[in-house]
């Protein structure tokens, strides 16, 4: 046996031991061995209440380092949606894309586009062939990221069916932008960055200029639990409402279900049937919250692999509904 492996896994353990006070040792041992086998995952954190229960971090990931959360963006652009509202900078979940941002509306612009409403977006009903998955690259590869979105066919009803695609949430986040006048960038620190004291650095913009809404910003695992802390305390954070309240319960109701992994899905956030409402992203990040269990959950994992629902996902939704649920 390796004494310097040995040694290592030992530190490990007790690290996470120490971090973890009010875990019992055998539920510990339990969280250990269940993250021994994914080889995928960069790091794991659970806080229940005040308390972080469990912190660890592996392959050479570190919980300081930013990772990139990939599609877990959608989720945050989803809260940023509601702070809009809130202020008034945007009339409503109903009010339609011509109502909003007229001028994102190319000539071209497929007929009835001009009518998806800021709902239909968040909740990745707005019927517009999809950009994501097969379609992703033609997709960026177009010189105009939002006028290729409008000028898709559509293929379901607005409001109606739920279509994965980031060309949906870009679509909201450049909205944003002309609603407020300022940067998806700018909101992202303004409303969420600076009163979580969050770090957020600049991501990937379309060639408009537009940050892309729903993927590739970098957060790290320590700013994703506090994500995860104010989605389970219904927008607040300490003794401050950050996200309007109203707004995360709304956002945790179901308007749609996946065809991929089969989870309801509310306002930018999956809906597990065993109660978390969670963020997920390209390669098995999540950002996840069980308010009924007092918990917070933020999983980071290579982002570079795939995590299907029948592979790596479904992996880490045995461990959100397993050992993680047990540790309380």
């Amino acid at each position: 046996m390796n004494p310097m492996i040995t040694r290592r896994k030992f530190l490990l353990v007790t690290a996470t031991a120490m971090a973890a006070p009010y875990v019992a040792r055998g539920q510990t041992v339990a969280l250990n061995e269940a993250i021994a086998g994914l080889p995928q995952l960069h790091s794991l954190q659970i806080q229940r209440g005040d308390d972080v229960i469990f912190a660890q971090a592996q392959q050479g990931a570190s919980l300081n380092r930013p990772a990139n959360i990939k599609s877990c963006s959608k989720s945050i652009v989803a809260l940023l949606l509601g702070t809009a509202i809130d202020r008034q900078e945007i009339p409503s979940v109903d009010a339609t894309l011509r109502e909003v941002a007229p001028r994102l509306l190319p000539a071209n612009a497929t007929p009835g586009s001009e009518s998806i409403t800021m709902e239909d977006l968040v909740t990745l009903r707005a019927g517009l062939e999809r950009t994501s998955g097969s379609n992703y690259g033609e997709w960026i590869s177009s010189p105009n990221w939002v006028a290729d979105v409008l000028t898709r066919p559509m293929i379901a009803e607005p409001g109606q069916q739920m279509l994965y695609s980031t060309g949906s949430t870009h679509v909201l986040g450049a909205a944003l932008t002309v609603a407020t006048g300022q940067s998806l960038l700018a909101l992202t620190r303004e409303r969420l960055g600076d009163p979580l004291e969050i770090e957020i650095p600049a991501w990937t913009r379309d060639p408009q200029g537009y940050y892309l809404g729903g993927n590739e910003m970098a957060i790290t695992p320590k700013s994703m639990l506090k994500i995860a802390v104010l989605l389970r305390d219904r927008g607040a954070f300490g003794d401050r409402q950050i996200i309007p309240e109203r707004w995360v319960l709304e956002s945790t109701k179901p308007y749609g279900r996946s065809a991929f992994s089969g989870l309801d899905y509310g306002y930018g956030w999956f809906l597990s049937a065993s109660g978390y409402a969670l963020a997920r992203g390209y390669g098995g990040q999540i950002i996840a919250a069980h308010p009924a269990r007092d918990l917070a959950v933020a999983i980071s994992s290579d982002p570079t692999r795939p995590a299907r629902s029948a592979g790596y996902f479904g992996e880490l939704v045995r461990l959100l509904d397993g050992p993680i649920l047990n540790a309380t």
